[in-house]
């Protein structure tokens, strides 16, 4: 309601008042650019912002996608495309070093040197020129309607695999995305449960899609996420088959504009202020509001496993012995498996029984556990599996840690009398049988992972 709205204003207000001496707000450069084919002259317009930015005393700036080259030819994002290590990156990393100046280089044609398409990467590097983030576009624009039109992006770049968590940098924590990613509100709010403050989107929008939706959405991503929106663009007429809309801009997690370009190539500068950022959080708290006993995002997430043991019950796993980490589960060897491949996965954090899960922690377990059994089945030969679960006491449960047991199965497993698995895996950590050694253990864990990370 209106008074709603003046009640939150009035607390935001407040809340500003009493804070914004504590940490100051840090000025970026956003940059809306004209590519073409021409990666000297790209470079040269690129040396361009980043002077500017430099004068300005900004601590971040914000390159488009495609900010290294926009092909004519379909072909050209496949031939032109170069790694990380190329020479024209290493300008821009000698410009940061130079200006201490953090960048986020929106999106380059990233080759893989296996020869297959290239990645549509973005990364960030700090002022020393390192790289401290590297995201490929997850969704790709594919749309073919037979006899009015035909663009295919997974034709000449490959979609991204991971999900990849925002990156602390001196303006606040950042996630990473690139153009179409907007259209996928999931993506934003991941991010920001992952501890975002500001969401980029560089981009390449079309004047049609553009002209309808550009603002609309980056606005909207910024309302529902409460995190600054940064967006650099590609802008005009790049060849005679490619054109973009333009309209870079910064979005406050109001959802106000406060910094945009026009149609021109050109940069727009804006403060981002975490103190602002942390007002509006504190007063429209809708993330504490959300319903998680009815809905959850769930995401397939790759965490690294780290170098201290994770929890199980009394017997911490060491990292050594662990072949995969999500976002809150893990999947370890076992001491003394009842079969070849037995395996566990077990939550990262303790929790005694199944039902003391939260829905997401379900989720994540159950979906890890899914992507276990497939790499087990197809490692060893077999197309069967057991998949089972001891909660309770009385269930034969003897650790008490939440864990699913995961058995690839063969013909003739205990003289062929199938159900005696359940019988074994009741006895299994208490028979007479010597547990396996630490190199054992760290070898099958180690075969495993290289197959889950591919």
């Amino acid at each position: 309601s209106y008074q709603c709205m003046q009640c939150a204003r009035l607390f935001i207000s407040r809340a500003m008042a009493s804070t914004t001496t504590a940490r100051s707000p840090s000025l970026i450069g956003v940059c809306q650019m004209t590519n073409s084919n021409d990666m000297e002259a790209n470079w040269k317009a690129a040396q361009g912002f980043i002077d500017r930015a430099a004068e300005r005393k900004c601590k971040m700036l914000f390159f488009p996608e495609c900010f290294d080259f926009v092909g004519v030819q379909k072909e050209d994002q496949i031939t032109m495309a170069f790694d990380e290590s190329d020479a024209f990156l290493t300008r821009f990393r000698e410009a940061a070093r130079q200006n201490g100046l953090w960048m986020s280089l929106g999106g380059f044609h990233n080759k893989d040197a296996s020869g297959s398409l290239p990645w549509n990467s973005h990364i960030v590097i700090d002022a020393d020129g390192e790289t401290r983030a590297r995201y490929d576009k997850l969704h790709l624009f594919d749309l073919e309607i037979p006899g009015k039109v035909r663009l295919m992006e997974s034709e000449f770049s490959k979609a991204g695999k991971e999900m990849v968590r925002p990156v602390s940098t001196p303006i606040g924590n950042l996630g990473l995305s690139i153009c179409y990613d907007l259209r996928f509100p999931e993506l934003s709010i991941w991010n920001r449960k992952a501890g975002a403050h500001i969401l980029s989107f560089p981009s390449g929008f079309t004047l049609t899609t553009g002209l309808a939706h550009w603002e609309s959405l980056l606005r909207a991503r910024a309302i529902e996420t409460q995190c600054y929106v940064v967006a650099a663009a590609q802008t005009g007429v790049h060849n005679p088959k490619r054109s973009s809309y333009g309209h870079a801009m910064v979005v406050d997690p109001w959802g106000a504009v406060i910094g945009q370009c026009s149609e021109r190539v050109g940069m727009c500068f804006a403060e981002i202020d975490i103190e602002y950022l942390e007002g509006i959080r504190k007063t429209q708290p809708v993330f504490d509001h959300r319903r998680s006993d009815l809905y959850t995002l769930h995401v397939n997430e790759r965490r690294e496993i780290g170098d201290s043991p994770l929890p199980f019950g009394k017997f911490p796993i060491p990292p050594s012995h662990v072949f995969y980490r999500s976002a809150h589960s893990y999947a370890f060897v076992n001491l003394k498996p009842v079969l070849e491949g037995h395996v566990l996965v077990s939550p990262s954090t303790p929790v005694d029984r199944l039902t003391d899960l939260s829905d997401e922690q379900t989720a994540d377990l159950f979906c890890l556990a899914k992507k276990v059994q497939k790499m087990l089945e197809a490692q060893h030969g077999v197309d069967s599996s057991t998949i089972c679960v001891q909660d309770g006491p009385q269930s034969g449960q003897t650790i008490k840690h939440v864990h699913i047991h995961i058995l690839p199965r063969r013909n003739g497993d205990f003289g062929g009398s199938t159900d005696t698995v359940y019988a074994e895996l009741a006895k299994h950590d208490r028979d007479d049988r010597p547990p396996r050694t630490a190199e054992q253990m760290n070898e099958e864990a180690a075969r495993y992972r290289k197959i889950m990370n591919q």
